[in-house]
C-alpha cells in the first residue's frame, strides 16, 4: 500500500479546492500540498456557474446592504457573523481574481460592470458575460501553476477519511486510472468537494455533485448542518435540468404564463422576476397548479422571454443562453421565449463548520457547496455561491496552513487501512442481484416527488421509509464490471453510497422542522415559526444512527422580522 504525506490535504479541485491550495501556497510557502480531484480541476462544477459572483464593488453599494440582503434572503437563519465576514472579504478576492486574468465584464466607462440579481436591492453582481465559473476557474487553475508546492491527483477518488481520537489523520483513495489505491497523510485536510443535488431526478448539477464529502465526513464524526435545505433554480430547461441563468432575469428578462402575463406581479410586486430564488420557485409552481402554465412532454412549464432585449445585447452578456437554448431546448430566444421549470439546483446545507471554516474534527477544514458556514440559511440570493468559494476557501487555506504548521503528521492505523482495502476488495467482486442503475433511479425519483419544493409529514414519511430500503438494496448490488480501468459502474457504486446518506439526513431534517422556511416549505406547517425554529439542525452519527441535535443562529445585529421584498 503506497502512502503518500504532505502538509496539506484539499480534497476537491473546484473553485474553493484551488483557492485554498493558493492560500497555503501563499500563507505558509514551506508547505507541501496535496489536492485530490476525481475530475480534471477545470472540469470541476464551478466551471458551469454562469451569472456572476456577488461583492460591494460600486459606491452606491454598501457591506451592510449586501449583509442585510444576504440575511433577509436567508428568511433569517443565516449566521449573522459569518455574513458580515464573508461580506466584508468578497471585493477583495473579486479584485484579486482580477489580477491573476479573469475578465470581467466592463461598462463603457472601463469600470467591472454589475447586473442585477434576484434578492439583491442594488446591482452588486460581478459577471463576465454569462460565463463566470469558466473564467473563475480558468484564472485559479493558471493561478495555481505558478506554486510548484501544489501537487494536484486527478481522477482520484477518496472513499474513507481516517482519524486518530480527535484529529483528522488521513484518507483512502483509489486512482481512477489504473485502480491504484494509496493512503494519504497529512497534518490539516480541506474538503471541497461541491454539492448533492444528483440525488434529485431533476436537476442543474453535473454527474460528479454526489454528496461525497459531506458523506465521509458524516462517518468519521463530523456534524452536518441545515440538510433539509435544497434550492431550486427557478428556470431550469424542461427535461435536461440544465440551468438558464438568473443573468437572463437579471439583464431584464420576464417570467409569462400561458395567458403571456407577467405572473410575478401576482406574487412579489416590487421584486417581480427579481424575487429571491425560493419565492420565485413557489411562485412558478402555483401558476402550474392553477393551471396557467404550458404544458410538455417533460411537465408544465412557463415561459422565459428575452426578446425584448434584442439580439445585439444577448450575444454581447448572454451568449451562453442563446447556445444553450439553441442546442438543448432547439428554440432561438432571440426570436422565441424559451420553456423553464423550477430544478434541483444548489445545497445551503453541509458540513458543519464555524465562521472560519473548522469542522468538529481537529485538523479537518471545509469550503464551499459542501460546507454549511452558515452564510444561506434557508435561501441562498443568486451569486453569493461564487465569492463563498472564494472567501472561505481562501480562509480553510490559511486556516489548514497555521494548523498545519503548528501540528505533528498523525499515523494512521494499519488496521483501519487493511479494513477499507478489504471493503473496496469486496465491493469489485460483488455479484448481487440487485441493479444499481435501477437504485439509483428510485432514489432520485423518491426525493423529487416526494422531498421537493413543497412538502409533508405524510410523504416525508414515505422518503424515510424509502430511502432507507434502497439503502438495503444498495447492499444487494453486483457489479457487472471488474476492471481496475476507469470502472465508472464501481465509482457510481461508491457515490450512490454518499446520496443515500445525504438523502437520509435531508428527510429526517425536513421532517423535524416542522414549518416553512425559505426553500423548506411544509404545506402542513405553512407559516415560519421563529419561537421554536429559529435554530440549526444538526445531523450525527450515533451508535443507531443518525441523531438530531439543535444549535443556536448567531444573530449579532439583525433582529428577525418578517420577509418582505
Amino acid at each position: 500500500m503506497q502512502i503518500i504525506d504532505s502538509d496539506v490535504v484539499i480534497i476537491g479541485g473546484g473553485g474553493a479546492g484551488l483557492r485554498a491550495a493558493i492560500a497555503v501556497a501563499e500563507t505558509a510557502p514551506d508547505l507541501k500540498v496535496n489536492m485530490i480531484s476525481k475530475v480534471y480541476p477545470v472540469r470541476s462544477h464551478t466551471v458551469s456557474a454562469e451569472g456572476g459572483i456577488a461583492g460591494v464593488v460600486k459606491e452606491d453599494d454598501s457591506f451592510e446592504s449586501h449583509c442585510f440582503d444576504t440575511i433577509r434572503g436567508s428568511d433569517y437563519l443565516a449566521d449573522q457573523d459569518a455574513v458580515e465576514f464573508f461580506v466584508e472579504d468578497a471585493p477583495k478576492r473579486i479584485y484579486e481574481l482580477e489580477e491573476w486574468g479573469c475578465p470581467w465584464s466592463r461598462f463603457e466607462d472601463g469600470t467591472i460592470a454589475v447586473r442585477a440579481f434576484g434578492g439583491m436591492s442594488v446591482k452588486r453582481t460581478v459577471y463576465a458575460a454569462d460565463k463566470t465559473g469558466f473564467y473563475m476557474l480558468s484564472a485559479l487553475w493558471e493561478r495555481s501553476l505558478k506554486y510548484p508546492q501544489i501537487k494536484n491527483y486527478d481522477e482520484w477518488h477518496v472513499t474513507r477519511l481516517f482519524r486518530v481520537g480527535e484529529k483528522m489523520a488521513g484518507l483512502y483513495a483509489i486512482n481512477l486510472k489504473n485502480g491504484e489505491h494509496a493512503v494519504f497523510r497529512a497534518k490539516a485536510f480541506v474538503l471541497s468537494t461541491g454539492g448533492a443535488c444528483r440525488i434529485f431526478s431533476f436537476n442543474t448539477n453535473g454527474n460528479i455533485k454526489t454528496g461525497d464529502g459531506m458523506a465521509l465526513a458524516y462517518n468519521i464524526g463530523a456534524s452536518l448542518k441545515d440538510m433539509e435545505f435544497v434550492q431550486f433554480h427557478p428556470t431550469g430547461l424542461p427535461h435536461t435540468g440544465i440551468l438558464i441563468t438568473e443573468g437572463a432575469r437579471g439583464e431584464g428578462g420576464y417570467l409569462l404564463n400561458n395567458k403571456g402575463e407577467r405572473f410575478m406581479k401576482e406574487y412579489l410586486p416590487a421584486k417581480m422576476e427579481l424575487g429571491p430564488r425560493d419565492i420565485v420557485s413557489r411562485s412558478i409552481v402555483s401558476e402550474i397548479k392553477a393551471g396557467r402554465a404550458f404544458k410538455g412532454p417533460y411537465g408544465s412549464y412557463v415561459h422565459l422571454d428575452i426578446r425584448h432585449l434584442g439580439e445585439k445585447k444577448i450575444m454581447e452578456r448572454l451568449p451562453l443562453v442563446r447556445e444553450v437554448a439553441l442546442e438543448f431546448a432547439h428554440i432561438d430566444p432571440v426570436h422565441e421565449p424559451i420553456p423553464v421549470m423550477p430544478v434541483a439546483h444548489y445545497y445551503m446545507g453541509g458540513v458543519h463548520t464555524d465562521k472560519e471554516t473548522a469542522t468538529n474534527v481537529s485538523g479537518l477544514y471545509a469550503a464551499g457547496e459542501v460546507a454549511c458556514v452558515t452564510i444561506n440559511g434557508s435561501n441562498r440570493l443568486g451569486s453569493n455561491s461564487l465569492a463563498e468559494c472564494l472567501v472561505f476557501g481562501n480562509a480553510a487555506g490559511v486556516q489548514a496552513s497555521r494548523f498545519a504548521q503548528e501540528t505533528a503528521l498523525q499515523t494512521v492505523s494499519e488496521a483501519e487501512v487493511r479494513d477499507e482495502e478489504r471493503r473496496i476488495t469486496q465491493l469489485y467482486e460483488r455479484n448481487g442481484a440487485e441493479n444499481l442503475s435501477k437504485v439509483r433511479e428510485s432514489m432520485q425519483r423518491t426525493m423529487h416527488e416526494l422531498v421537493g419544493i413543497e412538502r409533508n409529514e405524510k410523504e416525508l414519511e414515505a422518503a424515510l421509509d424509502a430511502i432507507l430500503k434502497l439503502q438495503e438494496r444498495w447492499k444487494r448490488i453486483g457489479l457487472q464490471d471488474k476492471s481496475k480501468t476507469f470502472n465508472t459502474e464501481f465509482t457510481s457504486l461508491l457515490e450512490l453510497e454518499n446520496m443515500l446518506v445525504v438523502s437520509e439526513a435531508c428527510v429526517r431534517s425536513a421532517l423535524a422542522r416542522e414549518e416553512s422556511r425559505g426553500s423548506h416549505t411544509r404545506s402542513d406547517f405553512p407559516a415560519r415559526d421563529d419561537k421554536n425554529f429559529l435554530k440549526h439542525l444538526l445531523v450525527e452519527r450515533g451508535a443507531d444512527g443518525m441523531i438530531l441535535k439543535d444549535h443556536p443562529v448567531t444573530i449579532t445585529k439583525w433582529q428577525p422580522q418578517e420577509r418582505k421584498y
